[in-house]
């Protein structure tokens, strides 16, 4: 059975999300930051009448956090419904849906230490790269240890 991926790029590395759990993709907006919100919560927008809560994915994920809050029109976001609530994560750049067979998914790669590799479920050979495949319910919980 295939599956289908909606990928992105944060610092030039290609992951996916399952295309079941993201709701859209936009261009980043004008975001209200939270007085005392986590380092990784960036802050909230409205979407059509719903808040939702942009989280700083490079921080979860422990890579560069070097996000300049006032230059993100060149970025995006994908909202994703998560257990009732929307949530927004900011990507460098959007890729496509791409369609993925099932025997060409292996568990996350060995190379790859620390936090980034309990948050990935995966990864598929492609033909000239890795798509790296996001845990989201590991991703967003409420406890994601710093």
């Amino acid at each position: 059975m295939n599956q289908q991926f909606c990928t992105f790029f944060l610092d030039k590395i290609y992951f996916g999300i399952n295309v079941i759990q993201v709701q859209e993709v936009i261009k980043c907006t004008q975001i209200t930051p939270v007085p005392l919100a986590p380092p990784d919560i960036l802050g909230l927008i409205n979407l059509r009448g719903k808040i939702v809560t942009i989280v700083d994915i490079k921080s979860r994920l422990k890579m560069n956090q070097n996000i300049n809050y006032l230059n993100l029109e060149n970025n995006y976001n994908i909202i994703l419904k998560h257990k009732s609530e929307f949530v927004s994560l900011i990507v460098d750049d959007i890729g496509d849906v791409i369609e993925v067979e099932e025997n060409q998914f292996e568990p996350p790669p060995a190379t790859l230490k620390g936090k980034i590799r309990s948050l990935l479920q995966g990864a598929y050979k492609l033909q000239d790269n890795f798509l790296l495949i996001l845990n989201i319910d590991k991703l967003l919980a409420k406890n994601i240890e710093s």
